[in-house]
């Protein structure tokens, strides 16, 4: 590639015409609802230096509405991933401690506004996080890219996403099988790039700064 060029990113017609990814099922999917079962959780998650991590919240629709989200923190490796709804305090009070502890990087897109939210809805700041885009800028992308370009770019594959899950109330108490394969699958989603970006000869990467 020439020197001080952009590299290409392909437009959303040309991601539809690839193969797609690999996502979790089900089966590699645990929905955590109790502080007990964030505590298995944590059993498997202490395990891995790195997460992929996202949030999801109910959606808002008007100007100045409120958000009381987010509802859904989901974790993954590049194996399994996490649900976590965030209705009982004492299951919240075990995942803010994960989140505030530098020693194991939370990697995703986007996630100023989690980290916000997160701060005010756990009352603890994520320490530790790694803004995907971030590394992208560190190989020549201009623009912030997103996991589905991303997964076009490194993995030449197809990554869907449902708006209409996307845009759903993820703050009910008992989620649908399509909300959890979207929340997981973006955070597996993330695991996997981060891995493909750290184990690539670039420049290794560092936590976001706020």
């Amino acid at each position: 590639m020439p020197p001080h060029s952009t590299p290409h990113t392909p437009d959303n017609d040309a991601i539809a015409l690839l193969p797609p990814f690999p996502r979790l099922e089900l089966d590699g999917i645990t929905l955590v609802q109790t502080a007990e079962e964030a505590r298995a959780a944590w059993q498997v998650l202490q395990q891995h230096p790195a997460w992929g991590f996202d949030t999801e919240s109910k959606p808002t629709f008007f100007k100045d509405q409120a958000s009381d989200g987010p509802h859904v923190l989901q974790l993954a490796t590049t194996t399994h991933a996490w649900v976590i709804q965030l209705h009982d305090p004492a299951c919240c009070a075990e995942v803010a401690q994960w989140l505030a502890n530098p020693a194991h990087l939370k990697a995703g897109f986007g996630l100023r506004d989690d980290k916000r939210h997160l701060l005010r809805k756990l009352k603890v700041e994520p320490a530790g996080v790694v803004e995907l885009n971030a590394l992208f800028r560190q190989r020549g992308y201009r623009r912030e890219i997103g996991v589905k370009a991303a997964v076009a770019v490194l993995f030449g594959q197809c990554f869907s996403k449902s708006k209409k899950t996307a845009t759903s109330n993820w703050s009910v108490p008992r989620l649908s099988e399509s909300q959890l394969l979207y929340a997981a699958n973006d955070a597996f989603a993330a695991a996997c790039l981060y891995q493909a970006l750290t184990t690539s000869p670039t420049p290794p990467p560092h936590p976001a700064t706020p």
